[in-house]
This record gives C-alpha cells, sequence and structure tokens, in this order.
C-alpha cells in the first residue's frame, strides 16, 4: 500500500508494505504523521525563537575584538548595545 500526501515542507511519500494488516498500517501511518507534526511544530517554534532574539551572544565578543583591531579602545561590549554594527560602532564612546 502507497500513501502519498503534502505537508507545508514538500511531499512526503509513505509505503506500507503489502503484508501489512490494517491495524500495522494505521500504526505506522499514526507514527508517520506524528513525526511531521512534531518536526512542524520544532520549525514552529525555532522561527518563534529567532524573532525575538535582539541579543548579542555570540556575535558582541567579535564586535569588541573588531573595535579592538581598528584602533580603538578595547571594551566590553554590553548586552543592551544596539545589535546593528554601524549603530553600535558610533556608540562605542559609551562602552
Amino acid at each position: 500500500m502507497t500513501v502519498e500526501g503534502a505537508d507545508r515542507t514538500g511531499g512526503v511519500g509513505l509505503s506500507v508494505p503489502e503484508t501489512a494488516d490494517e491495524d500495522e498500517a494505521a500504526a505506522i501511518a499514526a507514527a508517520v504523521a506524528a513525526h511531521l507534526r512534531d518536526r512542524r511544530a520544532a520549525a514552529a517554534a525555532a522561527a518563534a525563537a529567532d524573532e525575538g532574539d535582539d541579543s548579542w551572544d555570540g556575535e558582541r565578543w567579535s564586535f569588541a575584538g573588531r573595535l579592538d583591531g581598528v584602533g580603538r579602545r578595547a571594551a566590553r561590549v554590553p548586552t543592551g548595545a544596539p545589535r546593528d554594527g554601524w549603530t553600535a560602532a558610533g556608540r562605542t564612546d559609551r562602552f
């Protein structure tokens, strides 16, 4: 038995062995559906987390290194500094 369907990420094909009875086929289809639902939920959660992330966590130390490299004083970039590099560069006197 072959079941074709589509979810939001593209086409999905499911092949169930011909020897599977009705209960086995239903269990396979339920497991695949649960997996696809979990994938969509994880993708939605990741997208929501990215939208609200305005922190410098991984980037502010490299930004401080670039400031030091161009002859500015070495400074710790505060967590509340603007994330845009040009705006932050204009405020280095306040770091």
